[in-house]
């Protein structure tokens, strides 16, 4: 992989030896965590997200070299291969290219051309190319036999031939590719008896526009369409511009040859090259939109995985329900359950039932707040629980996969005796104790803060959710004794089978008492060690470093540290007058970097990097039919799309804040402002109840200070902003 850095370097701007440094770590077996977190020194300081696109460059090169030794290989057995074709494979850095080239030698099934080859229409073809002024009928009847046996069939097979040269032909194939990316219109249109089943797709029964400006969720929402048999689509450039530049190429003149070469132009590009360019054009284009989608996922997902805990508490969660009633558990400060149970609060002979049951749950396990799952019947849940003047704060808690955790094999290990109700009430109780620790144990695309997750390509959404969920973990670090075997398996270097092993050697062998102690994990060696040592803490263990972010291969720098100041590790963390005091020109046994983050991290060892959490308060309003226009409300941003964000008013429908009406100022994407769970007041712009649809405003809340700028993008009005955010709402919730 090192002979790919200079490429790598050149691409992402970077310097050639933090490439190297990158790439050797990870042939050893280091992950992305450890070598942002623990390597700095040695690839100066780059953040995960360049370490990821090295690893992920190195392997896109590796898998087109790999293509090149089998191409190479396929023509030098054919006897083709001469030094020019073997230089313009060599230099080729684009796999659609490198295939242009390969297309002349790759072996096919029989086509109309070599049939005609095999007829003897070859000489015809290249008499033909020459574009003379001589007869072409004359010329042809000389090539009339048993299988020829009119002029017609002659020339017809000698264009056939010249048709297949025209589409191998990677010079060409290069200039309309580059044509397809600049000039193809990305077109859909409804089939005729699939009006009334795709109505949900009604804003592409007659669409077109620059494939290139198309943004993603709408190339996805047109991919989903065709793919359900509701929508055609269509992917090119006008015809007219794709024949002049093969016609340039290839028409010397208006001559009865020149004539047919052109109509041979035609039918290369109709059969041939349009059908080829338009599949690879396609898939371009659903990758592109399919790593937007995945990146807006990955992007959302770590906002939700690193939301503020609330921390160690006793909590009552509330599962809330109508006609099932509503589920109640008491957990305490470690997240286990103590207590179950079951109210009913829409029913008013069973109210007083219910009130006895919550003051009696409180008082006996000396629960410090409430957390209720803000979906079916949550506000109204919440209304009960204030009714009841217990001043206790109340957080309403997002529950999007709650359900898929109760019924999952993880909650039946967990709870193997309990409802799946009752599960649901603790996953929701968990979450606002720790989102992490929680989140982990379901499928990310379970979560719901994605973007047709079920349109992309499953492989890559994978890849970058458990990379997401990886580097949560990580950055936040996992308490030893008392991390799940999903939260466990997320920490660089462990994976699901060592988390088993350290879960059964907690039951055999009770707490960790240092980090050393991990040796003795089963099939945990050195280099798991290594690996994982730094994100997994120890609190109250035998050595106070091990609750910290250092790595027990810098306790010994640490203990000198100490030794220098005349002092113990324990009075030197956190006593910052003390590590003031530290001469870090004494140390030159480490690089900077490192020596930076162990000052740091004794300043405040084990700092979550979450903030502190904080309550909110919906307005007093409880489903749409009590919305209207013009209102302004408090809300919380639940979803950001790269059309507009989703915001919670607390009536069970998010209401949706088109990107043109988040920011006074131009935003091109709404991540540049927002992110989720950012606390907001929004104005209500239009209400659909029939649909249950809700359109806000953000921009409108707030005072409007104009700003003198050099460049004012051009904006379309507020009528087709609307048109544009509905139309993105039915994309996303369908009819």
């Amino acid at each position: 992989m090192l002979e790919f850095a200079p490429k790598i370097a050149q691409q992402l701007n970077i310097k050639e030896k933090q490439v190297i440094a990158v790439l050797k770590l990870n042939d050893e077996g280091a992950t992305i965590p450890f070598i942002a977190r623990y390597r700095k020194d040695q690839h100066d300081n780059l953040d995960e997200m360049i370490i990821q696109q090295i690893i992920q460059l190195s392997q896109q090169l590796k898998e087109l070299e790999d293509r090149k030794a089998t191409i190479i290989k396929s023509i030098t057995e054919q006897n083709k291969m001469t030094d020019e074709l073997l230089k313009k494979i060599q230099d080729c850095e684009q796999l659609n290219s490198l295939e242009d080239i390969y297309l002349p030698y790759k072996p096919k099934r029989k086509t109309k051309a070599q049939t005609a080859r095999e007829n003897g229409l070859e000489p015809l073809s290249d008499f033909l190319l020459l574009q003379s002024n001589q007869s072409i009928h004359e010329e042809a009847v000389k090539y009339m036999n048993d299988k020829i046996t009119s002029i017609d069939e002659a020339l017809q097979g000698a264009r056939d031939i010249i048709a297949e040269n025209i589409n191998e032909n990677a010079e060409l194939r290069e200039r309309l590719r580059n044509l397809f990316a600049k000039e193809a219109i990305l077109s859909s249109a409804v089939y005729d008896d699939k009006k009334e089943v795709g109505i949900k797709y009604k804003d592409y029964f007659e669409s077109k526009e620059l494939a290139k400006n198309a943004p993603s969720h709408r190339i996805l929402a047109i991919f989903r369409g065709y793919a359900e048999g509701i929508l055609k689509m269509d992917i090119h450039p006008e015809a007219e511009n794709a024949l002049a530049i093969i016609e340039k190429m290839y028409v010397k003149n208006n001559s009865e040859s020149g004539l047919q070469v052109a109509k041979a132009c035609k039918e290369s590009y109709t059969r041939l090259l349009k059908p080829s360019l338009e599949l690879d054009y396609k898939l371009q284009l659903k990758n592109k939109a399919d790593d937007e989608a995945i990146q807006v996922f990955a992007t959302n997902l770590k906002q939700l995985l690193l939301s503020s805990p609330l921390g160690s508490k006793h909590i009552l969660a509330i599962d809330p329900g109508y006609r099932t009633g509503c589920k109640v558990v008491c957990i305490d400060q470690k997240g286990d359950l103590k207590e179950s149970s079951l109210i009913y609060i829409h029913e008013k002979n069973r109210m007083q039932e219910a009130e006895h049951i919550i003051r009696t749950l409180v008082q006996q396990f000396a629960i410090e707040c409430f957390a209720i799952g803000d979906g079916t019947a949550g506000r109204e849940t919440e209304k009960f629980i204030k009714s009841l003047q217990l001043n206790l704060p109340i957080y309403l808690v997002n529950e999007d996969g709650a359900s898929i955790y109760s019924a999952s094999e993880v909650a039946r290990e967990e709870f193997p005796d309990k409802d799946i109700t009752v599960r649901g009430a603790i996953s929701i109780g968990r979450r606002l104790m720790d989102p992490l620790a929680e989140l982990v144990k379901i499928d990310p695309k379970s979560i719901g803060v994605g973007q047709y997750q079920h349109d992309v390509n499953q492989f890559k959404l994978k890849q970058q959710l458990d990379s997401t969920v990886e580097s949560c973990v990580n950055a936040v670090g996992v308490n030893l004794n008392t991390a799940s075997k999903q939260l466990l398996s997320y920490v660089s270097g462990i994976g699901p089978t060592l988390a088993q092993n350290i879960i059964d050697y907690r039951k055999e062998n009770g707490r960790f008492q240092n980090r050393t102690e991990l040796k003795k994990v089963a099939r945990l060696g050195d280099k798991a060690y290594e690996q994982a040592a730094g994100f997994l803490r120890i609190i109250d263990g035998k050595n106070i470093l091990d609750s910290s972010a250092v790595h027990p291969e810098n306790y010994a720098l640490v203990e000198q540290m100490a030794a220098d100041l005349k002092t113990d590790i324990k009075n030197l963390i956190g006593n910052e007058s003390l590590l003031k005091e530290i001469k870090t020109s004494a140390y030159t046994n480490v690089g900077s970097y490192t020596l930076k983050d162990i000052l740091n991290e004794l300043k405040k060892p084990g700092l979550d990097p979450r903030g502190e959490i904080e309550t909110f308060e919906f307005a007093n309003i409880f489903s749409i039919e009590e919305v209207y226009v013009g209102m302004v409300l408090p809300g919380v941003v639940t979803n950001l799309t790269k059309f507009g964000a989703f915001v919670d008013i607390g009536v069970k429908q998010d209401g949706l804040v088109h990107i043109s009406e988040i920011a006074h100022k131009y935003i091109k994407d709404p991540a540049e402002v927002l992110k989720l769970n950012d606390k907001v007041q929004v104005k209500v712009l239009e209400v659909d109840i029939t649909r249950k649809r809700i359109l806000l405003s953000i921009k409108q809340t707030q005072e409007h200070t104009p700003t003198n700028r050099t460049h004012t993008p051009k904006s379309k009005p507020v009528e087709r902003n609307m048109q544009d955010a509905l139309a993105d709402l039915k994309n996303k919730f369908g009819k």
